[in-house]
């Protein structure tokens, strides 16, 4: 199968010329084999240049060699003229031949416009699924770059004699990361699906494209986000940018899932881990061992790191603290003595998503933006939390998916709280997501929770975590389909299907609100609530009012 990038594009209801479009994906999936990659862009709003980021390019197809096939789709109706194809819109027409040229032209000129670009074959195919050119000769295009309604189901061997699949060179990354810059695609870091689809990527005309747009020095920048708006992928834009820079980034947060998964998927060359195990790695090569055997332990390892003078091996380029509402000043002060001279220094933090009450930190003389929109979860996920959340910390549906609404389960006692999982595991499975893409999260901490001791619900056998890290300082899970988490380690991860479970509240104060916001935004597309029928009421009559 072909490596289809971005994904989610099987998740979305379009209609039209977007519908088409989805339909040839599908067929080039299916047909093309795991030699080549298309980048797409058909249902993803760009926040700079509208519909199509390839202006009317729907497709590119790269095979192994970093060789690209640019691919325009036409549906419906064309008009064959004197100067070639035209497709008419309502007011407007749009010579086909022209279009292709200018965006085949511009797309080459900024490939090779790039610093180190690379050497990239181009070619092209005009496909219009639904018209039958009478006259190939007179199109303005060579008639075997044509593919209309006669050589339709032919699209996929075309494809594959105009662009063979090549062999594995070095400059095929170097296109893909083009290719990415071009659409604006940064690694959602956040998203576990990545398991089973290898890596997920979204299109963001967001955080990860617009604010690094910024210029001033020095460069200060604290970022205050929502839960999906896009800190983390920028974080990993940021990252990724100062290797290829020649300098060496350092990123730092508290979640410990969080830094595993950054770490996995940052490029090698810096230091990516919590801030806890930075202060542990700066002791430990200052010949000292942390004792976490004593009471107050984790205060003594940040006091004595405090303590430790810092050498050039941990000066850094860059320093990302992301989950800044995790952070206490002494923490910011122990951090940024790390920074080189000239640094680039990034905060990045949501306080909605602050769970321990711990005060914002101060940054005078920074340079601050805030983003409410919401890239990751279903608009109805953002409309059940519009009505809770206070209003100087709002929240603005910017995800093209527009789900089922958020599904609701009552329970009164555990033996009703088990069924309601069970039941909600049924209704992902239902609905066609995979196991590996469902994770249950309480809404109680490790030590509270009734869930979490169980190795099985129902005919559904439970990967936790086990309390245990590897020889790699990888974390141990036990043996099981479906992952169940803590709201409080599953913050900063997300996945396709969410049963946010053992929600109980006497009232909807700041702090339910919190925890309540921080589980329904690790739901991308489907999101299934088990609360108690006494924090229900609650949560509906906020709702109505």
């Amino acid at each position: 199968m072909a490596h289809i990038i971005p994904d989610g594009w099987r998740e979305l209801a379009a209609t039209g010329a977007a519908q088409r479009e989805i339909e040839t994906l599908t067929l080039l999936e299916a047909a093309l084999p795991d030699d080549y990659s298309v980048y797409h862009a058909v249902h993803w709003t760009n926040l700079e240049r509208g519909y199509s980021v390839f202006g009317e390019i729907d497709f590119i197809v790269m095979n192994r060699a970093g060789n690209l096939l640019v691919i325009e789709q036409k549906s419906g109706f064309l008009d064959e003229t004197p100067e070639g194809l035209v497709k008419r819109y309502p007011g407007r027409s749009k010579s086909v031949v022209a279009q292709l040229a200018r965006n085949v032209d511009a797309l080459h000129t900024k490939l090779d416009a790039g610093p180190n670009a690379p050497v990239a074959r181009f070619d092209y195919l005009f496909y219009c699924p639904d018209y039958q050119v009478r006259q190939p000769h007179t199109a303005g295009l060579t008639p075997e770059r044509i593919v209309d309604a006669t050589r339709r189901d032919e699209l996929p061997a075309i494809i594959q004699s105009v662009l063979p699949a090549g062999e594995d060179g070095p400059e095929a990354q170097k296109v893909h990361r083009f290719l990415c810059d071009v659409i604006q695609l940064e690694t959602d870091v956040s998203a576990l699906i990545g398991r089973a689809r290898s890596m997920v990527s979204r299109i963001s005309g967001g955080l990860a494209h617009w604010a690094r747009q910024l210029d001033f020095a020095p460069y200060r920048l604290r970022v205050t986000g929502t839960a999906g708006s896009g800190k983390t992928q920028l974080a990993l834009a940021e990252y990724r940018a100062t290797l290829e820079r020649g300098g060496r980034p350092l990123y730092l947060c508290y979640n410990r899932p969080l830094a595993d998964h950054f770490r996995a998927i940052a490029p090698e060359g810096g230091l990516a881990c919590t801030f806890h195990a930075f202060c542990q790695q700066r002791l430990r090569a200052a010949g000292q061992a942390p004792d976490f055997s004593q009471p107050g332990a984790f205060d003594k390892l940040i006091e004595d790191a405090a303590k430790l003078p810092v050498d050039e091996a941990y000066r850094f380029d860059t320093v990302i603290v992301d989950e800044g509402q995790d952070f206490n000043e002494d923490w910011r002060d122990l951090v940024f003595r790390h920074a080189g001279r000239d640094a680039r220094l990034l905060w990045l933090e949501d306080p909605m998503q602050n769970l321990y009450a711990r005060s914002p930190v101060e940054l005078p003389g920074w340079v601050g933006i805030r983003s409410f929109a919401n890239f990751r979860c279903p608009r109805s996920v953002v409309r059940m939390l519009q009505s809770v959340l206070p209003v100087d910390m709002p929240i603005e549906a910017a995800s093209p998916l527009d789900a089922s609404e958020v599904e609701i389960l009552t329970y009164t006692d555990d033996a009703s709280l088990l069924q309601a999982v069970k039941e909600g595991i049924r209704l992902c499975y239902s609905a066609g997501f995979r196991k590996e893409d469902v994770a249950v999260v309480t809404y109680s901490g490790r030590n509270n929770s009734r869930l979490l001791t169980y190795d099985r619900i129902g005919p559904h056998t439970m990967r936790r975590f086990t309390g245990r890290y590897d020889l790699l300082g990888a974390p141990v899970f036990s043996e099981g389909d479906v992952l169940i988490e803590s709201v409080y380690r599953f913050k900063g991860q997300a996945a396709p299907a969410v049963i946010f479970t053992e929600i109980d509240f006497a009232v909807l104060d700041d702090q339910a609100v919190r925890k309540l916001f921080v589980g329904a935004t690790r739901a991308m597309m489907k999101l299934v609530l088990v609360i108690s029928e006494r924090a229900a009421a609650e949560l509906l009559a906020r709702e109505k009012n």
